[in-house]
């Protein structure tokens, strides 16, 4: 899809993850909408998948370590046509297969694992990915982590791993909203240089700004065809992006708009897609 096509996508999945919220009475704004462009781009132009047959055994792997922001890849992956749009409606409702954080036991198709224990994810891509390679498949795996995410040990345990067994099948995503639920990620643990720490543990690392589709393409190309080493894409994203009143505040990490909010949200969006 070209730049124009992945601009009108995201502008629909960015009002779809307003109304989802604002029905629901709760669940995470800000990181959903600011990791809405990375998954735009990766789903529409660089994964390979089959929304028709989620368990196709040579699609690439999804893995949404950030789970709290699941949001945004359900609204993407009903677009895509995982499953009906009119199920995005029932997020976070008694019985829906849409909950609060992904829940592969619950059968939404598309959610490989469930996550949502913040640095978990990581792990389990490094596994799927080894797993692969001694196979001989040639599946990627993309594990779409956050910023504050970085902070947990796990990570770079995980990440150590994948740098020695040269996982060039594994990319990993950062949605650097540098924004967490306590705060800016430097005044609660400072996480920088990000980049130069993951150059140390053997990883190939690629700084972009998340919301420029260019710089995307351009980042997932490169990453996919990589050779010798585990890909880090540093995404520079704003939290809340699209809302106006949402933009770069820690306090719309984690709370439903009500409806005045709502109307008002879905106004900016349109307003800054025209």
């Amino acid at each position: 899809m070209d730049n124009k096509e992945l601009q009108e996508i995201s502008k629909n999945i960015r009002i779809n993850i307003i109304k989802m919220l604002s029905l629901a009475g709760s669940g995470h704004p800000g990181g959903s909408l600011s990791e809405t462009d990375i998954l735009v781009t990766l789903y529409f132009n660089h994964l390979k998948h089959n929304p028709k047959n989620p368990q196709w055994p040579q699609r690439d792997y999804v893995i949404l370590s950030k789970g709290h922001a699941c949001v945004g890849l359900y609204a993407v992956l009903a677009r895509a046509g995982y499953f009906p749009e009119e199920e995005l409606w029932t997020l976070r409702k008694f019985g829906s297969r849409l909950q609060g954080h992904p829940a592969k036991d619950k059968g939404l198709p598309g959610i490989e694992i469930s996550t949502g224990s913040l640095g978990q994810g990581l792990s389990v891509g490094v596994g799927i990915a080894l797993g692969l390679k001694i196979d001989k498949k040639s599946n990627k795996v993309y594990v779409i982590m956050g910023c504050g995410e970085q902070q947990e040990g796990s990570i770079w345990e995980a990440a150590m791993a994948a740098g020695y067994y040269k996982l060039d099948n594994l990319i990993g995503i950062i949605d650097y909203n540098k924004l967490q639920i306590d705060g800016y990620n430097e005044e609660v643990m400072g996480i920088e240089n990000i980049a130069s720490k993951y150059t140390a543990f053997r990883w190939n690392t690629i700084e972009i700004n998340g919301h420029n589709y260019d710089e995307l393409n351009y980042a997932f190309d490169k990453a996919k065809n990589y050779k010798g080493k585990p890909t880090v894409i540093i995404a520079h994203t704003i939290k809340g992006k699209g809302v106006n009143f949402m933009e770069n505040l820690a306090e719309w990490h984690g709370k439903a708009p009500n409806q005045q909010q709502t109307e008002q949200a879905i106004k900016q969006i349109k307003e800054n897609y025209e």
